[in-house]
């Protein structure tokens, strides 16, 4: 029988990542370690055909990588809110819905947490994003319905959600020794979201912080379309991107959009998508590009790429270097470069629309840029070097505050049980 523990479980499961964490009266929140040591748990599994047996975050992304024959499936809450996450894919020889494979990840989450924790409380709170669907109302509860009724297996009494942002705002607020106007910025994979929020010890003391939310907005870009938009430029013009065939025509795009895109790829081990892109050799003029792309398909090399590009705009921005994202897999001695000027120029716009949608929040709370006491930075993407030059140059002379990039949403969402 499982020990029902007092306080409350926060998950925040994210694009890319997620975390857990567990909160008590006047104490901290405690980070779940979910993988080893680790507090997160990259947002990934891996279906091993030759075992049948399931894995989850990195050991997942391992297995996939090492080459071990499966599906490996990542990115999937981008699918919330769409038609596609009700379709059912086979799965161990027999057919799940991408809604049933989100269950049973967040299921592998409260069972680690368990397992830490010695038990579980009655009180789940989940984030979610300040739109999971852009200009769509409908579809955006649908969002968060489907996210409930995945969570509904995990065996809580009462589930409830907060936003992410907000979140955030309430792990900061614990260090904070006066009151204080923030703009909360959380960048996760998959979307960007901005809070305007008063903080402060006594302000942290109300049970009702309606108020005290100035405004919040958010767009549906993050760090997977960041990675998107590298593949793009950087990879799929090796493939046949933007590449001109015989008949003064580009090759049709879609198959490099898809390969590009996390939660598409396994699409494209299907026959009838591989039929498809082999169809598409009488639109190439160079016939090894097209080689290299069958080469891609056929030998399930799309995450692997993708892999390859993340990590090189992870490195590039942290080191401010060029990166080599080696395709050793695809042809022998194919490489390519990605540099800090490449990463800038190839991200300009989607950064100006998040940055551009944090102006527009603080514009909504009716306070002056200058009033801002900080800047505050949740989410991984929000570590990107671009991306932290640009909001700067948004808000001069507001201090940027980095949080706990990977953990601080997942402890704001436990201390928000408290309400």
């Amino acid at each position: 029988m499982t020990s029902i523990l007092p306080g409350t479980l926060g998950i925040d499961f994210g694009t890319s990542n997620s975390a857990v964490a567990w909160a008590h009266g006047p104490e901290n929140a405690r980070l779940i370690a979910l993988e080893g040591a680790a507090t997160t748990l990259p947002t990934a599994l891996f279906f091993n055909t030759e075992t049948h047996s399931t894995h989850f975050g990195r050991e997942a992304i391992g297995l996939y990588l090492a080459e071990h024959e499966g599906r490996l499936m990542r990115s999937l809450k981008s699918l919330l809110g769409s038609p596609l996450l009700l379709e059912k894919t086979a799965i161990h020889n027999e057919l799940v819905s991408f809604q049933d494979i989100i269950g049973r990840f967040l299921l592998e989450l409260v069972r680690r947490a368990q397992v830490q924790l010695g038990g579980l409380p009655r009180h789940l709170v989940l984030g979610r994003p300040v739109h999971f669907v852009d200009d769509n109302p409908e579809r955006d509860r649908l969002a968060q319905t489907m996210l409930l009724q995945a969570a509904s297996r995990c065996g809580f009494e009462e589930v409830s959600f907060q936003l992410e942002p907000i979140a955030a705002a309430l792990d900061y607020e614990r260090r904070l020794t006066a009151e204080r106007t923030v703009l909360v910025v959380d960048i996760g994979g998959g979307t960007s979201d901005f809070t305007v929020v008063r903080l402060g010890p006594e302000r942290m003391q109300q049970p009702d912080r309606s108020a005290d939310i100035l405004a919040t907005a958010g767009v549906h870009i993050g760090g997977t379309d960041y990675d998107q938009k590298l593949n793009l430029e950087q990879v799929m013009p090796l493939l046949g991107y933007r590449h001109t065939g015989p008949k003064g025509r580009e090759v049709p795009s879609r198959v490099f959009f898809d390969l590009a895109t996390w939660h598409l790829i396994h699409w494209l081990s299907s026959p009838k998508a591989l039929r498809e892109t082999q169809a598409l050799r009488e639109d190439y003029s160079d016939e090894r590009l097209h080689q290299r792309l069958m080469v891609v398909l056929r030998e399930h090399l799309g995450h692997r790429i993708a892999n390859a590009v993340e990590q090189a705009k992870i490195g590039c921005s942290c080191v401010e270097a060029a990166q080599t994202i080696a395709l050793e897999s695809v042809e022998t001695g194919l490489a390519v470069q990605l540099t800090p000027a490449d990463l800038a120029q190839h991200l300009d716009q989607l950064l100006g629309r998040v940055v551009a949608c944090a102006q527009e929040c603080v514009r909504r709370a009716g306070v002056a840029p200058q009033q801002l006491a900080a800047v505050y930075l949740t989410g991984g993407s929000s570590a990107l070097r671009p991306f932290q030059s640009a909001l700067a140059q948004a808000f001069p002379g507001v201090a940027l505050v980095e949080g706990d990039l990977f953990g601080g949403v997942a402890s704001g969402l436990a201390y928000a049980g408290r309400a």
